[in-house]
């Protein structure tokens, strides 16, 4: 949301919350500098009734009544759009505490302590007692990359985004244009999933593989946001974690740990070479690169091809 926007959805709504009578359309125009500043009646009309529509979408109780005068006035009364009282108990206090401490490196840092501290100014149990039992731990989720806020707000109000991403096989980035769906961390990295346009197919990108300025755009979303977006799954596909086959890789001695611990079966072959059976699904081949010359493909054969196209690409550049 433009923060224009949200500052005009603001003000209407402290006007309609702040009056103790229906105000018209031309009072409240004549309230709000924005309205103000919104040219024809054509054009103060369509927006006031797209504000009044996104308000009550947020929740905000928006009355319709007639003035003495005839016209149509709207407020919103305080006793219906007020929440009732929060209690909790201390373990519900305590999983709070431990909830707003999670987000210590990102924009969401600001607002977990801030909700904290409102609910505990309006009763909320300080939990020392149920605090303590948990004090052994100590959540976190980190967020280093610059491209996180930029997403998670695009996230949140549907909006297009552009970027420039590099594939794991690839020399060098090239520009997205990404539907943004959700945000997903998974063992310690950031995963964007979304509607690539220019692939026209969901994707999911890992967030430190962006480079220079993630670019909101105009328009609306084009394709249908799916109820689940299965992030995790996808990702654990990729990365070869759901097996659907078995490698078989010459392995240098002494090196390819990683490797070693997701074999089935580890034989000496001497001269300072070990076989390996490695179960697989999609992306083995650009992780076995990483290894260089520690590793040989020995089948199957079209996963050794993999190996050599992806070789010989580093060499070119």
């Amino acid at each position: 949301m433009a923060i224009a926007k949200a500052e005009r959805l603001m003000n209407l709504a402290l006007c309609l919350l702040g009056t103790r009578r229906p105000l018209s359309k031309r009072e409240l125009r004549g309230s709000i500098e924005a309205y103000l500043e919104a040219g024809s009646d054509e054009s103060f009309n369509r927006m006031f009734e797209r504000d009044k529509d996104d308000l009550r979408e947020l929740g905000l109780v928006i009355e319709t009544v007639e003035n003495l005068d005839g016209d149509t006035g709207y407020l919103a009364r305080r006793d219906s759009n007020r929440l009732p009282p929060i209690t909790l108990d201390a373990e519900e206090a305590a999983a709070l505490g431990l909830a707003a401490k999670v987000w210590q490196q990102a924009r969401l840092a600001g607002a977990a302590s801030g909700a904290l501290q409102k609910l505990r100014a309006a009763g909320m149990p300080e939990a020392e007692d149920a605090y303590e039992v948990h004090s052994a731990l100590e959540p976190r989720i980190p967020v280093h990359e610059a491209a996180f806020e930029p997403l998670m707000l695009a996230c949140r109000d549907r909006r297009p985004v552009t970027f420039d991403y590099r594939k794991a096989n690839a020399a060098r980035p090239e520009q997205r244009q990404v539907e943004p769906w959700t945000l997903e961390c998974w063992r310690g990295h950031w995963y964007l999933a979304g509607w690539d346009r220019g692939r026209g197919a969901e994707r999911v990108f890992r967030l430190s593989r962006i480079s220079g300025r993630v670019r909101s755009r105009a328009g609306a979303f084009t394709a249908e946001v799916p109820d689940v977006v299965t992030v995790r799954e996808t990702v654990e596909s990729w990365a070869g974690e759901t097996a659907t086959r078995t490698a078989r890789i010459r392995l240098r001695a002494g090196s390819g740990y990683p490797l070693r611990s997701r074999a089935t079966a580890v034989r000496e072959l001497g001269d300072g070479w070990d076989e390996l059976e490695i179960p697989y699904g999609h992306g083995l081949d650009a992780w076995l690169v990483e290894f260089g010359p520690d590793v040989v493909v020995e089948e199957p054969a079209d996963l050794r091809a993999d190996v050599m196209d992806r070789l010989r690409a580093v060499a070119k550049d």
